[in-house]
């Protein structure tokens, strides 16, 4: 079903941007999801109701207001913005993110994507805008045309949305869930709290929390809704089978990983992400979820995903049309590790490029360790003792190179299509290579480890004929290798 109901539109037609509702959204369209309560639509846009002055997600089982009453909004900062609070019976502040503003590649949704990952936290909307090529001004006016307000708000209901979901979730107080949710003093934390919940952070703290949070260890656990089923039966076992020794490591059905000055878990139930984390710093959490949010794979559409494979013979049998049938695409947490294992798995087993890979951060330095070694690190480690071929470790070095000059870009903002050409230029990284890190370190939903011997055996075909069948999986290559990976 079609949302937007117009073209894209660029800021140079608005000479003042000033937040305002999304005109991009088809109203009857979105009012027609809203009377039939349906949950896909979730977190793809909001409805605002002028009567009552809430807004909520398309699925609100409240009473349909009239559509004269309405307005939509394509964020939910849009709609607090303009006055609007959250509804506390369908919590639209825990609806899954919109799935397109990791997946899109024009200037606003690249914003999103960064703005969410905790830029404009840590850098200002100076950063932002630097990150982006683009002037302050100019920035503001693209993201008011295509999400209704400016990149300032986004980061403070991002903020907000954190802060509501640490007070539900965990017992920390209320002065650590200000700082961890990236609010720089109490006073601002309850003021903008307040104006968006017309509540108080003290009241919600009243409510019975859904789980502890161990204050000395600052250990927490949260919930994350993902856009459908979950499927951590797959994606828990792909973690684990690839859990560098010493990094990561996986315990039944739980899979753990070392962050700086801390650990995370991650598990699975229906379609909810649970995370544990115990960290040195409680402000280090609004810079984790976003990156957990994205090895999870939470806010991809599984639906429009089973529904295009489906219509390929070839897949039906695995996707069956349901959702059942496709899994999540798993990210990183490191990009710079994901296209080093990328290397390391060249023409081995998933366990030999496991114990390869835990070899190498011990010649970096003696573990446990909390994080994957930097570019420079692995130009000064002795690659020589890892017991590989000549011409793998050569490529290492030679990729390890190129991303510390800069030559090869795999930062925030970086294009992956323009990247994974560049990649191409690196001898010993040939197009699978090159795919397989497009596929998980950008969580490019078209990327394809082109040549795939596994996607060959599965399908009968090879050669120019697979390539040609896959150009019919567009734009979800990715998940076309994922299932054919899983049959």
């Amino acid at each position: 079903m079609k949302i937007s109901g117009a073209t894209h539109r660029t800021g140079s037609a608005v000479d003042d941007p000033k937040p305002r509702a999304d005109a991009r959204l088809d109203h009857e369209v979105c009012y027609q999801a809203v009377r039939r309560r349906d949950r896909r639509f979730d977190g793809r846009f909001y409805t605002a109701v002028k009567t009552t002055g809430i807004f909520c997600r398309p699925s609100c089982p409240a009473r349909t207001p009239a559509s004269r009453n309405v307005t939509f909004y394509a964020h939910a900062a849009g709609a607090i913005d303009a006055g609007f609070r959250p509804c506390r019976r369908c919590r639209p502040e825990l609806a899954p993110a919109h799935p397109e503003w990791n997946r899109r590649a024009d200037l606003a949704s690249r914003a999103v994507s960064l703005i969410e990952q905790g830029i404009v936290d840590r850098e200002g909307v100076t950063g932002l805008a630097s990150r982006l090529g683009v002037s302050e001004r100019h920035l503001r006016r693209e993201l008011i045309a295509e999400v209704g307000t400016g990149p300032y708000q986004l980061a403070q209901v991002r903020r907000l949305w954190l802060a509501r979901a640490l007070l539900d979730q965990t017992t920390l107080s209320i002065t650590d869930v200000a700082f961890a949710a990236g609010f720089s003093s109490i006073r601002q934390f309850n003021d903008a709290f307040s104006k968006a919940f017309a509540t108080t952070p003290s009241e919600v703290r009243r409510r019975p929390s859904r789980s502890d949070g161990d204050r000395n260890r600052r250990t927490v656990t949260l919930h994350l809704p993902a856009r459908g089923p979950l499927r951590w039966d797959l994606l828990g076992p792909f973690l684990a089978a690839r859990a560098i020794p010493g990094l990561e490591s996986s315990e039944g059905d739980t899979f753990r990983r070392n962050v700086d000055g801390g650990w995370v878990e991650l598990t699975g139930t229906g379609d909810t992400l649970v995370v544990t984390c115990a960290l040195a710093e409680l402000g280090g959490l609004s810079q984790l979820l976003p990156t957990i949010r994205i090895v999870a794979d939470l806010d991809t559409d599984l639906d429009a995903v089973a529904e295009q494979l489906a219509t390929d013979p070839l897949l039906a049998r695995l996707v069956d049309g349901a959702v059942d049938g496709v899994p999540r695409l798993p990210g990183t947490f490191d990009r710079f590790e994901l296209a080093v294992r990328s290397v390391v798995g060249q023409q081995v087993s998933v366990a030999g490029a496991r114990s390869t890979l835990g070899k190498l951060l011990d010649l970096v330095g003696p573990g446990p360790h909390n994080r994957f070694p930097s570019p420079d690190e692995l130009l000064s480690a002795p690659l020589d003792r890892l017991g590989m071929p000549q011409q793998r470790r050569e490529t290492i070095v030679r990729l390890a190179r190129t991303v510390a000059e800069g030559q090869v870009d795999l930062s925030p903002e970086a294009d992956p299509l323009a990247t994974e050409s560049r990649l191409l230029d690196i001898k010993g990284i040939g197009p699978w290579t090159a795919g397989y890190i497009t596929m998980r370190a950008f969580s490019h939903p078209d990327g394809w480890p082109a040549g795939d011997l596994i996607v060959a055996r599965r399908t009968g075909l090879s050669g120019p004929e697979l390539e040609a069948r896959a150009e019919h999986w567009r734009p979800w290559r990715a998940y076309a290798a994922l299932a054919l990976w899983a049959a």
